[in-house]
């Protein structure tokens, strides 16, 4: 269809940046490579599919002719991203055959008609629930690095989302942690719901949400739709049944340790400099007031960090894989988190002064 009109470089560019992170390039379908570009009253909508997660977004443009056409994503950005000038006209012929020009570049790509390309759906008969963007935003950074990525278990292969009672409850894990993080929410009657977002869903929503505005997702039989009024994102959901999480977490636990939070990133991150590739084990040793962190490796040597910490309690000994202990730690706001242990067999809880959760298997004192 043909088409005409005239955008400017940063916007069109940043909707691209926006919609071009799903576009693979090791595709057999050669039409989702493309990115969908359709022009019309003023705005131009851009939009990509891999037909599992797909995400469209408008730009303001001067249009000089309505019309559609779908072009080859990265490179359209590629060269938009290198024209000297700040505006770009563009214009499709019938044949898809497309003319980029800018100050004194040049361009023409072929493109694939927009025919061709994979309908966008549409939120029919879903629940409808409305939230805080920096609030899932939020959510999502506190959970989302503890997914699986085994593919034998597909289930966890994503974040589950839980609204009920007017609570949103927000959980990932790989079987060997988890993390869950809830707040209050409004749940309209009736829109009462869990589900099961793929990770690339998940790191696409991340992306896409602000520091402000509201979001309304549609949930329906097996697809979500995110609406953020600059952007949407439809994907598929993970079909199954998320496991009971709440069983693996400690009903009680014997000692609760108060932390300074970067001090022990600091220095995990220095310990696990020396852990063993295959056994990716730091040892946290307590006694009074110190903590000793201990990382060794036979043939290769030994990391020792010691810390000065308010603890009054017996002496115990503990091994966690020092990935699993960091990650919280980098994506948690707050000065201090608390660690509840029991013994060195029992997992061990990250607690912060808020509705945070994170639980982590221990491995095997060497």
């Amino acid at each position: 269809m043909p088409t005409k009109f005239t955008v400017s470089k940063d916007k069109i560019l940043d909707g691209l940046q926006r919609v071009q992170n799903i576009v693979s390039t090791r595709t057999t379908l050669p039409i989702l490579s493309n990115v969908l570009v359709q022009a019309a009253s003023g705005a131009v909508s851009l939009t990509t599919t891999d037909l599992d997660v797909g995400v469209r977004c408008a730009v303001e443009a001067e249009v000089a002719k309505a019309g559609a056409t779908t072009l080859p994503a990265r490179r359209l950005f590629s060269i938009l991203k290198e024209v000297p000038a700040a505006e770009i006209e563009i214009e499709v012929d019938e044949k898809n055959s497309t003319s980029i020009r800018s100050g004194t570049s040049f361009y023409k790509l072929m493109g694939l008609p927009a025919e061709e390309f994979p309908p966008f759906p549409k939120g029919d008969g879903a629940k409808a629930l409305t939230l805080e963007q920096p609030q899932l935003r939020d959510m999502l950074r506190k959970t989302a690095y503890a997914v699986s990525n085994d593919e034998t278990r597909y289930v966890l292969n994503g974040v589950y989302l839980n609204f009920k009672a007017d609570k949103l409850t927000v959980v990932a894990t790989d079987g060997r942690r988890l993390a869950m993080v809830e707040q209050d929410v409004e749940v309209a009657k009736g829109g009462e719901c869990e589900f099961i977002l793929p990770t690339k869903a998940v790191a696409e929503l991340q992306h896409l949400l602000g520091e402000k505005g509201d979001l309304k997702l549609s949930v329906g039989e097996n697809q979500l739709i995110a609406d953020l009024g600059t952007a949407t994102l439809v994907s598929k959901l993970i079909e199954g049944t998320y496991p009971n999480f709440r069983q693996v977490v400690p009903t009680e636990t014997k000692e609760r340790i108060t932390l300074e939070r970067e001090l022990l990133l600091a220095a995990l991150h220095r310990a696990s400099i020396m852990a063993s590739e295959k056994s990716q084990s730091v040892k946290f040793s307590f006694s009074k007031n110190t903590l000793t962190l201990i990382a060794n490796t036979p043939d290769v040597g030994e990391a020792k960090e010691t810390l000065s910490i308010n603890y009054k309690g017996k002496e115990i000994a503990v091994a966690f894989n020092p990935q699993y202990v960091m990650d919280p730690l980098r994506n948690l706001d707050a000065d201090e988190i608390f660690l509840e242990l029991t013994d060195e067999l029992s997992p061990g809880v990250i607690k912060v002064n808020e509705p945070f959760l994170y639980v982590v298997m221990p491995m095997r004192l060497s």
